[in-house]
């Protein structure tokens, strides 16, 4: 008999955080790796979270200590720094044919031995899917800790699909994806974002103000694909009064191809907050961290999915955006330079609709997800 799905709770949070260090701490095992997407929502509990260095307090007083499991070579090595404890796992996904395969079943397999070890001197486990999250859960399940997943797609990634049913909490970013995937507690609760999206941030740009701003944005590797498209209509935005802020990756062959006092284009832009904030009009990948940002900022958007990305869980997360009137969508091989030239223009010359996309944003928002799963990580550990 298939077990009935669990109703899906709107998680909130009530609790006022006080401090008591006297109380033992209790630590949290954090496993979060690869991209920004998996990698940020983390940060951004964790920050919230610290107090002062490592210690951390939890919302009934109890201080935390935090660690971190991430992979060699990944991001997490430059995010997460010195910040926390960073212990590495060799855990990859199943590619490159049966040697491949094979190497990753034994990765996963080392990678659970060494969580389970580790976990002998921490109280739960929270993970943001993808690879890390399997040895992780399989481990914490093996020692009876609760472990909280935050799954920040619609379309759940399969490691979700497959290890949400051992979880204590499932907490997802749309509630769209509560219907996609098996789990005991499933929480709506958004998907976190750092703290300078929760309150206006100045720019330190050199853009006059009163003019249209187009922020483009490939993800956190780029969009050489987007980046052609987008130099192919500067000359038309630009006749129509627009200022573009281009941000290209580390990868783009044609950086640099183009110099004009209306075109800002950057590798990387430390302050996506205060840009969003600025933007008339966002020229956007549809990854969950990407369209979350947006969201918050209530920056209306023309959304090109990543055509390759795993079981196209982009265009599920951009479709949610489409329904609310927040975004445009076009596939990227539908999508001509022409086409994406005169959608802007026709944008631009309409304030109205792009009025009715910023509040079809702001509908979408989830302002308090860090103190939603800060209480389901308190909730998780006391009644488990």
């Amino acid at each position: 008999m298939t077990p009935e799905r669990p109703s899906v709770q709107t998680a909130t949070n009530s609790t006022t955080l006080t401090v008591a260090p006297s109380l033992p701490p209790r630590r949290l095992l954090v496993a979060a790796s690869g991209t920004g997407g998996h990698l940020f929502p983390a940060l951004a509990i964790a920050a919230r979270l610290a107090t002062s260095g490592a210690a951390m307090q939890s919302q009934d007083g109890t201080p935390w200590e935090i660690e971190w499991l991430g992979v060699r070579d990944r991001m997490e090595t430059e995010l997460v720094g010195d910040r926390y404890p960073l212990h590495y796992v060799p855990v990859s996904g199943l590619q490159g044919g049966i040697i491949g395969a094979a190497k990753a079943v034994i990765g996963l397999g080392i990678s659970i031995w060494n969580c389970y070890r580790l976990l002998d001197r921490f109280d739960a486990v929270l993970t943001t899917g993808g690879y890390i999250a399997a040895p992780a859960i399989l481990a914490a399940r093996l020692r009876g800790l609760p472990t909280i997943l935050h799954e920040s797609n619609a379309l759940p990634g399969k490691v979700t699909r497959a290890c949400g049913r051992w979880c204590h909490t499932l907490a997802v970013g749309f509630a769209e994806a509560a219907d996609r995937v098996e789990a005991p507690r499933i929480l709506h609760v958004g998907t976190p974002v750092r703290a300078e999206f929760l309150s206006p941030i100045g720019l330190d740009l050199a853009i006059p103000d009163g003019v249209p701003v187009i922020a483009v944005m490939g993800g956190s590797q780029g969009a050489v694909a987007v980046n052609r498209m987008v130099r192919e209509c500067l000359s038309r935005w630009f006749e129509a009064g627009a200022w573009v802020v281009h941000l290209t990756g580390e990868n783009d062959p044609e950086a640099g191809s183009i110099k004009y006092e209306q075109y800002i284009e950057l590798p990387f832009y430390h302050n996506i907050a205060g840009l969003l904030q600025r933007s008339t009009l966002a020229i956007s990948r549809a990854g969950a961290g990407a369209v979350t940002e947006l969201s918050v900022s209530g920056t209306p958007a023309i959304l090109i999915p990543f055509p390759f990305a795993a079981e196209d869980h982009q265009f599920y997360n951009g479709q949610i955006f489409v329904d609310a009137g927040a975004a445009r969508m076009y596939r990227q091989a539908d999508l001509s330079a022409d086409q994406l030239a005169i959608e802007v223009i026709e944008l631009l010359k309409h304030p109205e609709t792009l009025a009715q996309m910023r509040q079809g944003m702001k509908s979408l928002a989830v302002t308090d997800s860090v103190d939603r799963l800060v209480s389901a990580i308190d909730a998780a550990i006391t009644t488990a």
